[in-house]
């Protein structure tokens, strides 16, 4: 469908590709253009910090603030301990309350370099879900809220139905995650106003969900919009990289890492992250995608320096960059590689050079280590390496050793 949107948030939306679905364009513009909309995207606290895969959301809610709404950031401290179903091949591992709110506290850093905090009415505010499901009362949920939902129609939501097409099982418990989210809905309308939720593509039926619920419950006009599912030009999933998950916490991934994740951008992939990843005008988003030959490697510097600039400063892209060009057109070591720090009891009487190509980083495992060195992809010191079994002993590493996989990857070894 082609809408043109009238309000500065769904033109932004539409124009830099992150508008997927919406149940009513219209009316959703409208309410936008009248004033203030509260909208929420939720968060399960799964792991210590989210990853590029939920970037494209964070930047959906900087852009709801930008053009004057009030993004509402929920924190799934009760679903977190359910487990969203969707999509997925097996139960999520069930987490306890502590280990949740370990995850919430690391979260919580990111959203403050994408959203400003506080009492405004455009201001964004952090909720947890927990606050208002830890204290349901079973038999009440069921009887007030459990009445409104068809569970053939449940069963029809894609989500659900990819699991039981392919005989895995779906645990009552994860069935439940929906009514749960639905719930969130008509809570934070309750609560603060809020007339809309954002997420993923494959949320549609959690958000369609909430809405019945809510308009059932409290006559309520409220929205929902979607974002596509982003995969790379070459199918690969968003959010991974070769040694592992792309976190947005420094503590666990360091910018220098970060900046590089970009800067190795596929040709055909830069513009559309220029449009969805940075403020960059739509104009030099498209100049920029463009370009060709040796002149796209101009364009991915700049998506990795402005990308990293919003997550973790300016000054910390400055500092990639020039680590990058030392490494890269100087053939230097740069102070923000990747280091491994082996300690004595580590070394023994030497480490493999397949050992230590894994614990840095550069390959998930042995065999994998092996395989990259048999074919000529690995150099140490920048020296062609061809012996995965070569010993490290603490007099080659008296200096730092500098390992590079590829053209692109690079990892530090010193002994500490």
């Amino acid at each position: 469908m082609t809408y043109h949107a009238k309000s500065d948030f769904m033109r932004v939306m539409i124009e830099r590709g992150f508008l997927a679905d919406c149940t009513d364009y219209q009316g959703l513009d409208e309410a936008l253009l009248a004033g203030v909309v509260p909208a929420y995207i939720g968060f399960d606290a799964t792991a210590r910090s989210l990853h590029v895969g939920s970037l494209i959301q964070i930047m959906m809610l900087r852009w709801l603030q930008k053009t004057g709404h009030k993004p509402i950031v929920l924190m799934g401290g009760g679903t977190t301990r359910v487990g969203d179903p969707s999509f997925r091949a097996e139960e999520r591992p069930l987490l306890t309350p502590a280990q949740i709110d370990a995850n919430i506290a690391g979260i919580r850093a990111v959203f403050a370099n994408y959203v400003r905090f506080g009492e405004g009415p455009d201001d964004a505010i952090m909720l947890n879900n927990a606050e208002w499901l830890d204290g349901l009362n079973y038999l009440d949920f069921l009887r007030d809220i459990g009445r409104h939902f068809s569970v053939n129609r449940m069963l029809a939501f894609e989500s659900v139905k990819s699991r039981i097409d392919r005989e895995q099982s779906l645990s009552f418990l994860e069935f439940n995650y929906m009514i749960l989210q639905a719930y969130d809905f008509l809570e934070l309308y309750r609560r603060h106003g809020c007339r809309l939720q954002m997420g993923g593509s494959d949320q549609w039926g959690n958000i369609v969900n909430g809405i019945d619920l809510t308009r059932r419950v409290l006559d309520a006009e409220i929205w929902g919009l979607t974002s596509p599912l982003l995969t790379t030009s070459d199918g690969k999933k968003m959010g991974k990289s070769l040694s592992g998950a792309v976190w947005l916490n420094a503590e666990l991934l360091k910018p220098y890492e970060f900046w590089q994740f970009w800067r190795n951008t596929t040709d055909a992939d830069v513009g559309r992250f220029l449009k969805l990843y940075t403020e960059l005008p739509l104009a030099e988003c498209a100049r920029l995608g463009a370009l060709a030959g040796a002149e796209i490697n101009l364009a991915k510097i700049t998506l990795a320096n402005e990308v990293t600039a919003l997550l973790h400063g300016r000054e910390a892209a400055r500092a990639a960059e020039a680590t990058a060009r030392e490494v890269f057109e100087h053939g230097g070591v740069g102070e923000d590689l990747p280091t491994l720090t082996l300690n004595l009891a580590d070394l023994g009487e030497g480490i493999s050079l397949a050992q230590m190509v894994v614990r840095a980083g550069l390959a998930k495992s042995g065999k994998d280590a092996k395989r990259l060195i048999a074919e000529g992809g690995l150099r140490v010191n920048d020296a062609a390496a061809a012996d995965a079994g070569r010993l490290f002993t603490t007099a080659d590493l008296a200096a730092p050793v500098k390992l590079t996989a590829g053209r692109k990857r690079h990892a530090l070894v010193t002994l500490g």
